[in-house]
Order: structure tokens, then C-alpha cells, then sequence
């Protein structure tokens, strides 16, 4: 079964780069390449996703392409949409970049731009984003609504950039209630922790025996089950990447919103109008690059109050008066 996945992919590859070829080397035929969990994990990739929409309803065009379905195919996806001229390349997700760096140090004259990771090239635009600073918001809404004193946090790969998810997230917490609890799992330590949501169930319900009754993921696909977990078990989750408050409404508390939607619509809009430019981009809450979801399916949620005390620190985050700690930097969590 995993060798028929891996053809079908393959073959799915050939046919985008076919399909791309058959237009020329035009200066402009956006693509962009989705990372494991694919297009419809209503999370990271799904975000990409709808940049890249966003951008063909917008604007008009087509753009081309692929879902990998495994680690081997990333960088032979990166070089067929090279050699078909497809230009930029966007894709999502820090374990991409390796392939990055191979495939465009061969394209000099292909724009790419990667989601998560810094390629120090100069046809590479590397966006990250400040995770850190959105958890921590939405840290203080799970201290502020939670009565038992205990919330959870389910990661997807252990990686440094889960922890800084994890690390901002305790931040928000503590600020609020410094007597909290917060019970950390991880998911694994591969690609497949994106997704498995039969699992990220588990490690929920496994937090909510042990009094949580808020649950934040960073999970990708995995979150489902989180989602999942807490509105059967009548506690609540927090959503990550996208909005993600509409999939059980009223049992999510809210969503950390990293706009890799925006990233991705204005890679394509960028180079579309001669615009693009390489090098990094790092998105906080100043740059509104990350926050958090406020619509009809959480609002009985969130009171006046709540949401002033939110918006009060995420001023003084952007002002430099709260100082969120990046675990990325500095690998140590001294609000845990």
C-alpha cells in the first residue's frame, strides 16, 4: 500500500509538471507545493490553500499544484515545477527546506518562496512567523476561561518550532493565573505526527482526565481529533494555523491564526506584479502575522472583558512591554 501511495504521487507530480510545460517557460505560472497532511487538513496546508485560491479568484489565474505524499518527494517536486517554468514556487513547511536549497540554487532565475524555514538565497523569500506571540494570546484566553486551573497543549512533531508554540502558550497562561497547570503531549517525532488524528484524540482525552478543560493544539491534521476530542468530552479546544472555530462551534474556544494564507496569495500577487523580493520576512502580531479568531461560533465565548485584556497585551507585545519568550532562540521555557 505505501509503494502504490508513493507511485500515485509520483505520477501526480508528472502530471502537474506536464500540465505546466505544455504552457512554455512563461515569466509567470505560479505553483505551489503542499507539505504531508495535504491541501485539506484544515489547518497549515489548508491555509496555503486558500492563499493560493484567494489569489486565482482575485487575480484570475490558474496556478499549478502538488500534494507530496512523502519525504522523498519534495525535492523532485520543487525541480519538475522548475524545469516545466513555473515561477514562483511557493511551498509550506519547514522540513522543505533542503530541497530548497538544492533545487533553487540550480533555477537562479525561478523566484521560490518557503513557509517556516530560511533559505539564504537570492531568488528565496523565507517567511517565518512569531508563533509565539499568538499562543501567548491565546494562552491567556484558555487561563481565562478555564475553572479547573489545568489546560493542555497537543503538539504535532517534536520540533523546536512546536516548542516555541508550546512555550508562548504556558507564557499566556502563567500571565493569567500563575498557579495554572499546563500538561504538554507531543505526537511523534516524524512527518506523520501532521497527521493522525486518531492519536491527537487520545493524547486529548489522556489531558482531560487529568482535569484540562482547555486543549490548544499545533498539530496540523492531528488537531482534528484534539477538536474532536474536547467538544465530545464537553471541554474546549483552541484551533492553530487557520480559523478552525467553525469545525465545532461553540466547543472552540478560538483559533491561533498564522497567516500563511496571506503569505502565499502575496508570493503569487508579488511576482505577478514584478514586485517580488527575496529574502526573510518575520511576522508577529505587529505585522499582523498572527492572532486569534473572534466570529459568530465562538463569540458566546468570549466576553468583553476577555477580549479587552487580550487586546490590552497584544498592544503592549507590539509596543515591546511584554516580552514573549522565543523558544527557538533561546531553547528553554522560563514561564514552564
Amino acid at each position: 500500500m505505501t509503494f502504490l501511495k508513493t507511485l500515485a504521487g509520483a505520477s501526480a507530480i508528472l502530471v502537474a509538471a506536464s500540465a505546466a510545460l505544455a504552457d512554455g517557460h512563461a515569466a509567470f505560472s505560479p505553483a505551489v507545493i503542499f507539505d504531508l497532511g495535504g491541501k485539506f487538513d484544515r489547518s497549515f496546508n489548508q491555509a496555503s490553500f486558500e492563499g493560493a485560491e484567494r489569489f486565482k479568484e482575485e487575480c484570475g489565474v490558474e496556478y499549478r499544484e502538488v500534494e507530496i505524499q512523502s519525504d522523498a518527494q519534495r525535492e523532485q517536486a520543487l525541480r519538475r515545477f522548475a524545469e516545466a517554468g513555473n515561477n514562483p514556487i511557493v511551498v509550506a513547511g519547514f522540513a522543505q527546506q533542503s530541497a530548497m536549497e538544492a533545487v533553487a540554487a540550480e533555477f537562479p532565475d525561478t523566484q521560490f518562496q518557503i513557509i517556516d524555514a530560511v533559505v539564504d538565497l537570492p531568488n528565496v523569500r523565507s517567511v517565518v512567523f512569531k508563533e509565539h506571540e499568538g499562543s501567548y494570546l491565546v494562552g491567556m484566553m484558555a487561563a481565562m476561561k478555564s475553572e479547573s486551573g489545568v489546560v493542555g497543549f497537543v503538539g504535532g512533531m517534536d520540533i523546536g518550532l512546536i516548542r516555541r508554540f508550546a512555550c508562548g502558550y504556558v507564557q499566556g497562561v502563567k500571565a493569567v493565573n500563575p498557579d495554572a497547570t499546563v500538561i504538554q503531549n507531543m505526537t511523534g517525532t516524524t512527518g506523520a505526527a501532521w497527521n493522525d488524528p486518531v492519536k491527537g484524540g487520545e493524547l486529548a482525552k489522556g489531558q482531560i482526565e487529568q482535569g484540562a478543560d482547555v486543549v490548544y493544539h499545533a498539530a496540523g491534521g492531528t488537531g482534528r481529533g484534539v477538536l474532536q476530542a474536547t467538544a465530545d468530552a464537553g471541554a474546549l479546544g483552541i484551533g492553530v494555523d487557520a480559523n478552525q472555530n467553525y469545525l465545532h462551534p461553540g466547543s472552540v474556544l478560538t483559533s491561533m491564526l498564522k497567516r500563511v494564507d496571506v503569505a502565499v496569495y502575496s508570493a503569487f500577487k508579488d511576482a505577478m506584479d514584478g514586485t517580488f523580493t527575496a529574502g526573510v520576512q518575520s511576522l508577529g502580531v505587529a505585522e499582523e502575522g498572527v492572532g486569534y479568531a473572534d466570529d459568530e461560533n465562538n463569540e458566546s465565548l468570549l466576553s468583553d472583558e476577555r477580549i479587552a485584556a487580550v487586546e490590552d497585551a497584544k498592544a503592549k507585545s507590539i509596543s515591546g512591554e511584554i516580552a514573549v519568550h522565543n523558544y527557538t532562540t533561546d531553547d528553554s521555557c522560563p514561564a514552564s
